[in-house]
């Protein structure tokens, strides 16, 4: 400003362009806070996630350290005292055999369910007090691995080619005592106990029982009898004791005892302490057979390559009532074992079920089923749609080659062995 009070022009125009750079800093500082303050907001943000992530991760390490704190606890406890109920005497005491050998009147806790403290159950009994503290589940289910239990198998008798007559004594001796027992009942006579099921190697013996436990919708128990034979005394009779148990508890049931022959053949005056073993199981078997109740819902199946050789105490009558011969198919049984298994396949015109039929004489329905698969296996590798009749008699000479020379090296090992 000068003297006479006017402004000065450039004065003013330098006080613009300030104020102007003022308000340009004035607006860089606000933007350079706006975008300070995002930042700490996304890094408030990011710090509460992280929060909840450790409270997270605090809360299951909590948890797990209670874990590891109850197992170490657990470990530290001393272990229980297995027994065996015997006797119930009253509402709080009763008498149980230890494994260690005596036995014991001992108490249980009242928050125990009283329903399975019944005698032959297992308990865990208390070191110090042998107080019951805990209800075991039976041991049997460990005991019966060897068996193969299936709750209604997938076979049924029209997948059952030329066996006619055999699948209508099964059904009158498994299947008829199980679906309709009144018929025996007014008749006044009681339904057969077993039935045998003899015949060569892959004749359909297994495919019959599984096919009578699907018809019956029943429980289907199959065992190897070799499994019958263990290590220890009497281990292997305490096997098929369980195995007969299972059955009343999975009735309507059908035991399939296959392989029969392992525990079943004749005894001889000359053993070894091995073969006494074996014999004790047959013996536990017998008498299982002896006294189990065929009559309502238990049925009796045996399955055996070598009748020959069985114990005469098993064949006679009140154990296995019935013998039922599985022999190898005649032509008509070939032809429809092989209109079983080619239901499926794509077969070429040429390729009539006769003409297959011929090709298989002497073959067991084992055989069949394979003689089917290999002829679908060489169209496969010759990268055909169709089965030929040249694929079925090319496998028909690999199976037939395969069990010639099976054959050739048990002879070998009879003469040579």
């Amino acid at each position: 400003m000068n003297e006479d009070n006017t402004l000065d022009f450039s004065s003013k125009e330098d006080l613009v362009n300030q104020i102007e750079m003022l308000e340009e800093q004035i607006k860089e500082i606000n933007e350079e806070n706006s975008k300070t303050k995002s930042n700490l907001m996304w890094k408030v943000r990011k710090l509460e996630k992280d929060k909840v992530l450790i409270e997270n991760e605090k809360i299951r390490l909590e948890r797990e350290t209670k874990s590891l704190r109850s197992e170490i606890e657990r470990f530290r406890s001393p272990p229980l005292v297995l027994a065996t109920i015997t006797e119930v005497l009253d509402d709080h005491r009763m008498t149980v055999k230890s494994s260690t050998g005596p036995s014991f009147l001992v108490n249980y806790s009242k928050f125990l369910d009283e329903k399975l403290l019944v005698p032959g159950s297992r308990v865990a009994l208390n070191q110090q007090t042998f107080g019951i503290v805990e209800i075991l589940p039976s041991e049997k289910d460990a005991n019966v691995s060897g068996m193969e239990i299936e709750a209604k198998p997938d076979i049924t008798f029209e997948q059952i080619g030329g066996l006619e007559d055999q699948i209508l004594e099964v059904k009158e001796t498994v299947e008829l005592p199980l679906k309709e027992p009144e018929l025996f009942e007014k008749i006044g006579i009681d339904p057969p106990k077993g039935v045998l099921l003899y015949g060569p190697p892959g004749t359909g013996k297994t495919l019959l029982a599984k096919a009578v436990a699907t018809e019956t919708n029943a429980t289907f128990i199959k065992i190897v009898a070799s499994e019958f034979v263990k290590k220890y005394i009497g281990e292997g009779a305490r096997l098929v004791r369980e195995v007969f148990e299972l059955a009343k508890e999975k009735a309507p049931a059908i035991i399939f005892i296959d392989e029969l022959d392992a525990v079943a053949a004749k005894r001889l005056k000359s053993s070894t302490s091995g073969d006494r073993e074996v014999q004790r199981t047959l013996m536990q078997l017998l008498a299982e057979l002896d006294g189990f109740e065929s009559r309502g819902d238990i049925g009796i199946i045996g399955a055996t390559n070598r009748p020959d050789i069985l114990d005469p105490a098993l064949l006679r009558p009140g154990r296995f009532d019935r013998f039922i011969e599985v022999p190898l198919p005649n032509d008509e049984g070939r032809k429809e074992i092989i209109k079983i298994h080619t239901e499926k396949m794509a077969l070429a015109d040429e390729a009539d079920i006769n003409i297959i039929t011929s090709l298989t004489e002497g073959l067991s329905g084992a055989d069949l089923k394979a003689v089917c698969t290999e002829a679908g296996m060489f169209a496969i590798r010759d990268k055909r749609d169709k089965v030929t009749v040249s694929d079925f008699m090319d496998a028909v000479e690999k199976i037939t080659a395969a069990a010639n020379k099976e054959s050739y090296q048990k002879e070998a090992g009879v003469m040579f062995g």
